[in-house]
């Protein structure tokens, strides 16, 4: 049986994940959304990005679990890369929806014109505070799915963000699926291009917005699914 754990973006937990968990159950696969330290259930414990990526592989090994497909959606993409890596041969794929993806020494905001994200973190006590109704415009989201993400997100831990991944190889020895969503831009980000060189990397696009477990569950579900549909 295949073993999602579904890993969330900045600001979000496992209960994103609820639409798509219960597709690929449905489809019998076993799911397990897991809520990163320091958000929503979790507020109030101390994380840094090792603590993230701990958190992945922890899940990981307390389930025991075997043939394992890490997904990592927006920022959740960082420690899980980093996850796939340290799991070995209990990992099957590592699936990165829209997700920014680790760089050995960078850290999320690397990269981008983050300066303002750095000065929100420093303004509001080492926390990246959620966006409002406005921002997730443009995205493919209903306005009953706006507010959904709005009232369920609560401020980010900034040193998860700041701080540089670590990794021991490439990611482009590993077995993954990249999830481009179009609403979002055209181009996956240039270290996602260069990954995709990869004959263990594939890429698969959507046409929707940049929180597709809320926009079309069903659709990011079936992906997911045939990812590892005869592998």
């Amino acid at each position: 049986m295949t073993n999602f754990v579904l890993v969330a973006g900045t600001w979000l937990g496992a209960w994103a994940w609820d639409e798509v968990a219960a597709e690929l159950r449905g489809a019998g696969h076993d799911v397990h959304p897991l809520t990163l330290s320091g958000l929503a259930e979790k507020q109030g414990a101390a994380a840094g990005l090792e603590t993230h990526v701990r958190d992945v592989v922890d899940e990981v090994e307390r389930l025991g679990l075997r043939d394992v497909v890490l997904v990592g959606h927006s920022y959740g993409g960082i420690p899980v890369g980093q996850a796939a890596e340290r799991i070995g041969d209990r990992l099957r794929r590592v699936v990165f929806v829209d997700a920014n993806v680790p760089v050995d020494g960078e850290s999320f905001l690397s990269g981008w014109p983050s300066d303002h994200v750095r000065q929100s973190i420093a303004d509001h006590d080492g926390f990246w505070p959620p966006l409002g109704a406005p921002d997730y415009a443009g995205q493919g989201l209903t306005d009953e799915q706006i507010a959904r993400i709005v009232d369920g997100s609560t401020p980010h831990p900034g040193a998860t963000l700041t701080e540089p991944a670590v990794l021991a190889g490439s990611l482009g020895d590993l077995p993954a699926t990249y999830v481009k969503c179009l609403l979002d831009g055209d181009e996956p980000m240039p270290a996602v291009a260069e990954l995709l060189k990869s004959d263990r990397w594939e890429l698969v696009e959507m046409t929707t917005g940049h929180w597709p477990m809320f926009s079309q569950p069903r659709d990011l579900a079936r992906v997911l699914h045939t990812s590892v549909a005869g592998t």
